[in-house]
């Protein structure tokens, strides 16, 4: 029990480590828009909500967990294959970020869509 516990609230405490790293890519390609190899294959946050009108907000480990928990959310590891591969939260899509804008219409966008990368 007490491990599963644990367990939990690590996986929260991945998800909200992926929001941060979403959130860090966006700021470090607004801040270094002359490297135009890093702005091909990086998809920052403006972007996706340009294309798709999504609304974006972080969310507590709590919250991850309790969606996880009641299956009321979609998880997407956003890291490499080779990542994924290696672990994954169970059930969780494998979109890279690279990837994520032009795969997006994969998604529903009336499903609660959370992004995790660690």
């Amino acid at each position: 029990m007490k491990r599963r516990k644990i367990t939990g609230l690590l996986l929260i405490f991945l998800v909200v480590c992926g929001f941060l790293l979403v959130l860090t890519a966006f700021l470090f390609n607004s801040q270094n828009n002359q490297d135009e190899d890093v702005l091909q294959s990086t998809v920052t946050l403006s972007e996706i909500e340009e294309e798709t009108s999504l609304e974006i907000q972080n969310i507590s480990l709590v919250e991850a967990k309790a969606a996880l928990d009641s299956n009321s959310a979609v998880f997407v590891d956003v890291r490499d294959a080779n990542s994924y591969a290696i672990n994954h939260i169970p059930g969780a899509l494998s979109i890279p970020l690279a990837d994520l804008q032009n795969q997006l219409s994969e998604l529903k966008s009336s499903d609660w869509i959370i992004t995790y990368c660690t």
